[in-house]
């Protein structure tokens, strides 16, 4: 029997998922941000001690967290420095030279991660097509690495202008660096990102060299506790593409980590939708400090290649820290149990981005928080059993958290502690319902008619009132919601995609070129799959990035299986016309199409065990207790019926209001919705009339 297990580090709790054979055991405790290792030990120990086993026995560990994350948005990375073309030092901080609040005359840029005194420029020069114009200067290297030794500075990028035609010059004065400066982390900017647009490119480099120390001493510390408690499988980490890779190539890519726990949740939803046949889906993913949202169709969730990180206004696009690397597309905003409420000078209540965390936490919490959240106005407004909150193993505080929203929110508007809760819950789940309409749209898609799949802590409590603002008359509570991102890591392949920039035109295809530069990216992708996965089968996946001549944005196109000739040409052009119809509805008739980068994914496959849903014969279940709920849409409270989710077997139906409980969330079944019980043992919201 294999017994696997699930890790993922939150900004508030650290959820641990152990799969026994059929059988599934959960924990959740709260992040110990000083040492996250100490709060993985402690879990795995609770999962282990509730299964009866011992750690020898567990099979394969794999870990997602947002250790990468925080250290971006929080800045807590490594001094870093940049080696760059003479002329280009400030690349990084001139960015695109656009404004993404164009009517801002006070607008605030995000500061570089690389200051320019830590920023060094270096003569030589490679053309578009890779050819040498300048040859490099090491003399002018080995000074810049007395410096950087001057300086005691920890990780160095290296950015050469068109380096991803030519890395010759990237990889010469990398190893030049690490021959000077052994105990200095390198990132090539050729390795990490080898595509066109330096700032993207740049910029990556920059956060992968950021992360490399912080990653490396974590994930280096871990391993040793996890030794120490007699641990010996092997340790896979979840990467931001929804694929997972060894210790090394996470250590040596570690940007690749920053969605990884959001990337997990997103895999659990869309194997949800395949076990219930559901085509079109909106996994909704909130838990302490974010929430996540992503479009699922045909059982995949939508993927890109650019994000941001750590925006700084408003969460505008434009407005964070550019990383050019695979990832499962998503929106995420500051929208969890634990986000920060407060009514600015306008009078208008905000929450967000900012949380409470772990440390001191909801006020609720009773561990030094005295700031309004998201958690105390759902306990005030009955959502959440003060007694029973995870299991019963922590209670909370219903006073401090009336006090806190009193203070906070009830005094500077006029408004009692219950009022006040419902304008801070009307206030997040309309800013969470605006943000998934937005990104459906630029996504070219609609929310309507679709499937929520709700999981994560904090959202099974807000998921009906977001359906409704959605137009959405089905909502999914998988079981063991609150700990999802972790069961998605238990559902990831082993797998590793590579892009590569190599502008081709259809009207002048060279396609021994294109099946050359495919060869290579599949030998470099499967020597990193082949440390995981040896001896699979692997899959391979081809997209390309392409877009009518004179465009400056792409549209990913998924490509059909090479080699390629040049009568595939009609076969990428038809492709390229199907995905820009998609998104913008039309065409470019006789426009000349061209390829800007070429993408291939390797993964093996997931040997997972076939659910066959039960049989259901309709009941109407027989609630456990009743208990007072705030009813938003009316205004009113109104008297709930309370369920314990262990009760309820499949086929139950359940007439809303009510509540739903179980040690890692509840779900709030709103007087609009009636529930029932699936095959699976899934909650099913479905919307009356």
């Amino acid at each position: 029997m294999q017994h696997r297990l699930g890790v993922d580090i939150g900004g508030t709790f650290t959820d641990v998922v152990l799969e026994s054979g059929t059988r599934r055991f959960t924990a959740k405790v709260l992040t110990t941000s000083d040492a996250p290792e100490r709060g993985v030990l402690e879990a795995i120990s609770a999962v282990l001690t509730e299964a009866r086993r011992d750690a020898s026995a567990l099979s394969l560990i794999i870990h997602g967290t947002t250790l990468a994350t925080n250290a971006l948005i929080e800045r807590k990375g490594a001094e870093t420095a940049l080696i760059t073309t003479l002329g280009f030092r400030d690349t990084v901080e001139i960015r695109h030279e656009n404004r993404f609040e164009q009517y801002d005359v006070g607008i605030d840029l995000p500061p570089p991660l690389v200051p320019r005194r830590r920023r060094f420029a270096v003569r030589e020069r490679i053309d578009a097509r890779g050819r040498v114009l300048e040859p490099l200067c090491e003399e002018h290297v080995l000074r810049i690495a007395d410096e950087i030794e001057r300086l005691g500075i920890a990780a160095v990028a290296i950015g050469f202008l068109h380096s991803f035609t030519n890395p010759a010059h990237e990889q010469r004065a990398g190893a030049i660096l690490a021959e000077r400066l052994p105990r200095v982390s390198v990132t090539l900017s050729s390795d990490v990102s080898p595509e066109m647009r330096e700032y993207e490119r740049f910029s990556t480099a920059c956060a992968n060299a950021y992360l490399q120390p912080l990653i490396a001493s974590y994930l280096g510390r871990l391993q040793r506790d996890l030794g120490a408690a007699g641990v010996t499988c092997p340790l896979y980490l979840m990467l931001s593409g929804g694929g997972l890779t060894t210790i090394e190539t996470a250590v040596r890519f570690p940007v690749r980590l920053v969605e990884s726990g959001p990337a997990g949740g997103a895999i659990f939803a869309s194997h949800i939708a395949r076990q219930c046949g559901l085509e079109r889906v909106v996994s909704f993913d909130m838990g302490g400090t974010t929430a996540k949202i992503c479009l699922i169709d045909a059982f995949r969730p939508q993927t890109s290649r650019v994000f941001e990180v750590a925006r700084i206004y408003r969460f505008r696009k434009g407005s964070g820290l550019p990383l050019r690397v695979p990832v499962i597309d998503m929106v995420e905003i500051g929208a969890g149990g634990g986000s920060i409420a407060r009514v600015d000078s306008l009078e208008r209540i905000g929450v967000g981005p900012d949380s409470a965390g772990a440390e001191p936490g909801p006020a609720c919490y009773g561990r030094g928080g005295a700031e309004p959240t998201v958690t105390d106005a759902d306990l005030v407004l009955g959502r959440i059993d003060a007694d029973a909150f995870s299991g019963g193993r922590m209670a909370l505080d219903a006073a401090a958290a009336a006090g806190a929203l009193d203070r906070g929110v009830g005094k500077p508007l006029g408004l009692s502690p219950l009022l006040a809760a419902l304008g801070i819950s009307e206030m997040v789940d309309e800013n969470m319902s605006a943000a998934a309409r937005v990104h459906a749209i630029e996504s070219g898609k609609d929310v309507r008619g679709r499937v929520l799949v709700a999981f994560g802590g904090a959202a099974p409590l807000h998921a009906a009132r977001v359906a409704e603002k959605l137009g959405m008359d089905r909502v999914l509570v998988p079981s063991s919601a609150g700990v999802g991102s972790a069961i998605g890591f238990l559902r990831a392949p082993i797998a590793y995609e590579i892009v590569r920039s190599r502008l081709q035109r259809l009207s002048a295809f060279a396609a021994p070129e294109v099946n050359g530069l495919f060869a290579a990216m599949r030998a470099e992708a499967e020597a990193i799959v082949r440390r995981g996965a040896p001896d699979a089968a692997l899959d391979e996946e081809r997209h390309a990035f392409m877009r009518y001549r004179g465009q400056g944005h792409e549209v990913m196109v998924p490509l059909p299986p090479g080699p390629y000739g040049d009568a595939d040409v009609s076969r990428l052009a038809d492709a390229f016309s199907t995905a820009y119809r998609t998104l913008y509805s039309r065409i470019v008739p006789g426009a000349d199409i061209e390829v800007v980068s070429w993408a291939l994914s390797l993964r093996a496959p997931v040997d997972l065990a076939v659910e066959v849903p039960q049989a259901i014969e309709r009941h109407v279940a027989a609630p456990a207790g009743r208990r007072m709920l705030f009813d938003p849409a009316t205004g009113e409270q109104v008297e709930a019926a309370v369920y314990r989710r262990c009760d309820l077997q499949p086929g139950a139906t359940v007439r809303g209001p009510a509540v739903i409980t179980e040690d890692e969330t509840s779900t709030v079944v709103s007087p609009a919705f009636d529930a029932s019980i699936n095959g699976f043992g899934y909650i099913e919201l479905t919307r009356r009339g």
